[in-house]
């Protein structure tokens, strides 16, 4: 004859906790905080900027241009020669449309660089151009 269980088997059975659940919850916040998270970027080098009373700090500067005293242009902390720094900016306005362009310029810098600089992310279509500058 067959031996029947008892009904304690069955209830230790019920008793465990699915968690498959829960870990599909944690796996789609981590997705979620990925996605919506904003990374800092930098231009590449330190620029001793001038100051101005009337600097004012901009929450979303996306393409950061840097511009040293030797005249180098710094983008995504690599040098980039003047003739490449329009397809630099197309590309990084392409990724995020909002951004906008920040030039900082050693006060060492010709200006004609800069002006260069500036007629290039004009002409690449981001209009919303500035100077960065220490506070006094």
């Amino acid at each position: 004859m067959r031996k029947r269980f008892s009904s304690a088997n069955t209830s230790e059975d019920e008793a465990d906790i699915d968690i498959t659940p829960m870990l599909d919850v944690v796996f789609i916040m981590l997705i979620f905080f990925i996605v919506t998270s904003t990374f800092i970027k930098e231009s590449g080098i330190d620029v001793n900027r001038p100051q101005a009373a009337t600097a004012v700090k901009k929450a979303k500067a996306n393409i950061l241009i840097a511009i040293n005293a030797d005249n180098e242009i710094w983008i995504d902390r690599r040098q980039v020669d003047i003739r490449s720094v329009r397809p630099n900016i197309e590309r990084l306005h392409a990724e995020n449309p909002q951004g906008s362009v920040v030039i900082q310029a050693d006060k060492e810098s010709k200006t004609e660089t800069l002006i260069q600089v500036m007629d290039a992310s004009r002409s690449a279509g981001v209009y919303n151009v500035s100077i960065a500058a220490q506070e006094q």
